[in-house]
């Protein structure tokens, strides 16, 4: 997959700096105590990490009592993603089968709490009230936490922070930022009910943004000319610039930065353990390889490969 190497290699770092520097928005208890700058460096059997298969991700009951942070004694924990959101979660096309950063972290999340996941496919739209409701014990999803979320739902401590930016067809250059966007009349496309659409309103009158139920659906319609900016976050944005290397590009500053977590119902009493589960995750370098893995350069799935329907 064909792709900014610069650019990424300035992803990467600011990836693995932020994922284990990332301030909690939780009041840490000693056992969370904040990582060391020698705790969270990666050794050299992590030096290559790579991005498991969905036939590699282990099923059922994971890890046991005795090595675990919290024993959580098999309990399943239904766990909502979208499916449809690249690098977080996905359904691979060729072989049907279920992938993505949130899959991994939850695995080991499980398997450092005696723990059984169970992930379930659910939309976008309602799926933060969804939890709220208490159909499900946990999204996934790249979260990003805020006040407003944060009065319905509670979330984890902040995992990694993420850059908003500006998805373009190559070679654009009536503008090359939000602010310069903001004095044209272009229309500006994104998902509904994210925060990359409430940016999208700080910036543009509602009837200048085009929101739409996926990303994909968004990218298409910006690839057919249909809006002529898609503002998303960059990881997310990476995704789409494999086979579609030579018509999309990301332009300008970050437009903003966010934290992202997981959700629960509020006073859930996962929100501690898997705390300490990502806490130990970011202690022992785990997560830093996590990242690498599916944040930088040599992770090769777009979305031409994954099952948007």
């Amino acid at each position: 997959m064909r792709r900014n190497s610069v650019l990424f290699s300035v992803m990467v770092v600011l990836v693995l700096i932020l994922s284990a520097c990332s301030t909690p928005t939780a009041t840490p208890t000693e056992a969370m105590a904040e990582p060391t700058e020698a705790m969270i460096e990666p050794t050299e059997a992590m030096a290559e990490p790579t991005a498991l298969s969905a036939a590699d991700l282990p099923t059922g009951c994971l890890g046991d009592a005795a090595s675990a942070i919290v024993d959580l004694d098999c309990r399943e924990i239904t766990i909502a993603v979208e499916n449809a959101y690249i690098p977080f979660n996905y359904i691979e096309l060729a072989t049907g089968e279920p992938g993505g950063w949130d899959y991994e972290a939850w695995t080991e999340i499980c398997t450092r709490l005696h723990c059984t996941p169970v992930y379930v496919e659910a939309a976008w739209e309602g799926m933060i009230q969804a939890v709220a409701d208490g159909q499900f014990d946990a999204a996934a999803d790249g979260i990003t936490i805020t006040e407003d979320r944060a009065e319905v739902v509670d979330f984890s401590i902040g995992y990694i922070n993420i850059q908003q930016r500006l998805l373009v067809r190559t070679g654009e250059t009536r503008f090359d930022s939000i602010e310069a966007f903001a004095e044209t009349d272009l229309i500006m496309g994104t998902q509904t009910n994210t925060t990359n659409y409430e940016t999208a309103t700080q910036f543009l009158p509602e009837e200048r943004i085009s929101a739409f139920e996926q990303f994909p659906f968004a990218v298409q319609a910006l690839i057919a000319g249909d809006v002529d900016a898609v503002i998303l976050d960059e990881v997310v944005g990476m995704g789409y610039m494999g086979e579609n290397a030579s018509e999309l590009e990301l332009i300008g500053p970050a437009i903003s930065s966010d934290e992202l977590g997981f959700i629960y119902p509020k006073g859930s009493e996962l929100v501690d353990p898997v705390n300490q589960a990502l806490q130990a995750m970011m202690a022992d370098g785990f997560l830093t390889n996590l990242n690498v893995a599916y944040f930088g350069p040599d992770f090769d799935i777009t979305y031409d490969d994954i099952d948007t329907d």
